[in-house]
């Protein structure tokens, strides 16, 4: 007889902690929940299409959203979407992306270095040699200057080639060299730590400062992480580049972070995917809070668990359910999060048949088990493990979200103003 499993062994993964860093009103690391971010696509210099993006990212749950900095006139239209933001009531931090020209854009338009909560840098493209190190300061400097936290943003597509060379220098020493996999890996931590250790020496502050080191590879990026964490106290930002569009990114993406995410490292995540073509750019959020929220780590929207169906559900009618209340509840979020006290925590389950339906129904707070081929035209409804009803007809969707909202209004208690 196999023995009963530790009630404990289900618990939520230990988080790492590491120095804690305001961006804004937000906290990343020092043991605060896992942040979301996402990144605009629109041209920065359309201050109206980039504001109205911004926000429809952070109505869709991203805490943090980044934006690209490249030219003078992306520079000087970001007070503009500070205040169309303002106007539409949303306080989301913004972070600058900087890569060649950023010392020269902050320092030519400083009214964008006080506006923005966060600079990215890239410490293998703010410019070669001598100039790189006198770019950096400059960079770092102006940080200080406005008492804003950085990001130091390594990816494997721009290691900086000096640094490169350095360590491929040292690997041919060793008596056992390492191959050109590990050598990549080594120069990302290498550079992202000699970075940060040189903010610090400028004047930055460890708590002021946030690494990422992104790469394309699920196992590259599981290797580097691990690595990051192991050496440094540094708040760390999780997201695989280049990730993909649709399932491809998101398997892509959720395989990576999950493992890390397990392991507890990770202060704050962003889901890279490719849109389709006009597609939704809020998309990227959704999974980041799906990710956090299946592996018990966040709670944002109440989650719909539904049955894949077989041969015993022809009909599609418990998948459209299932998409309908999923959907409801999304909608209904926003409101429920400022009237009511932990409703992001209500299970929900549409099941297609008689086999497992109720019985899945029951564990959840609200459940519902429609009637498979050949089976009774009712379906029962149990709140809190409880049948409570049954609903027939044409309106069952209906009379299942009047349920739902029954619910909320009794279950979960109303904020206090």
């Amino acid at each position: 007889m196999n023995a009963t499993p530790d009630p404990a062994s289900y618990a939520a993964p230990v988080r790492r902690m590491t120095n804690a860093v305001r961006v804004g009103a937000i906290t990343i690391g020092g043991g605060a929940p896992i942040v979301i971010q996402s990144m605009t696509n629109t041209d920065t210099g359309d201050d109206l299409a980039t504001a109205v993006q911004v926000a429809q990212l952070a109505r869709a749950g991203s805490e943090i959203v980044r934006i690209t900095v490249n030219t003078r006139e992306a520079a000087r239209a970001v007070p503009k979407i500070r205040e169309r933001l303002a106007a539409m009531g949303q306080e989301v931090p913004l972070v600058g992306d900087f890569h060649f020209n950023g010392h020269k854009l902050l320092t030519e338009v400083p009214e964008c270095a006080s506006v923005l909560s966060k600079f990215r840098i890239n410490p293998g493209n703010v410019g070669k040699g001598v100039k790189r190190d006198e770019q950096f300061a400059q960079l770092i400097e102006i940080a200080c200057r406005h008492d804003k936290p950085i990001r130091i943003g390594v990816n494997w597509g721009s290691l900086d080639q000096d640094l490169l060379a350095r360590i491929m220098d040292e690997n041919g020493k060793r008596v056992r060299p390492k191959d050109a996999t590990e050598i990549m890996r080594e120069a990302m931590v290498t550079s992202a730590l000699e970075s940060a250790a040189r903010a610090e020496e400028i004047g930055l502050p460890a708590n002021r400062i946030v690494l990422s080191c992104k790469v394309s590879g699920v196992q590259d990026l599981i290797a580097v992480y691990r690595d990051l964490a192991a050496r440094s106290n540094y708040a760390l930002h999780l997201g695989l580049t280049e990730a993909g569009m649709g399932s491809k990114g998101i398997v892509a993406s959720t395989a990576a972070m999950a493992v890390l995410l397990q392991e507890g490292i990770g202060d704050t995540i962003r889901v890279s995917l490719t849109p389709e073509p006009n597609g939704d750019r809020t998309r990227e959020v959704i999974v980041a809070q799906e990710i956090l929220q299946t592996m018990g780590l966040r709670a944002f929207t109440p989650l719909v668990a539904a049955c894949p169906g077989c041969g015993r559900t022809s009909s599609s009618y418990f998948q459209e359910l299932a998409q309908d209340i999923q959907n409801y509840v999304r909608e209904r979020m926003p409101q429920w999060k400022i009237e009511r006290v932990g409703v992001e925590n209500m299970s929900l389950a549409v099941m297609g048949c008689v086999v497992n339906g109720p019985g899945e129904s029951k564990h959840a707070n609200i459940g519902i088990s429609l009637p498979g081929t050949g089976e009774a035209p009712v379906a029962p409804v149990y709140v809190d493990g409880e049948r409570v009803t049954t609903l027939r007809g044409d309106n069952i969707a209906g009379e299942f979200r009047q349920i739902v909202d029954d619910y909320v209004q009794r279950k979960y208690l109303r904020k206090i103003a």
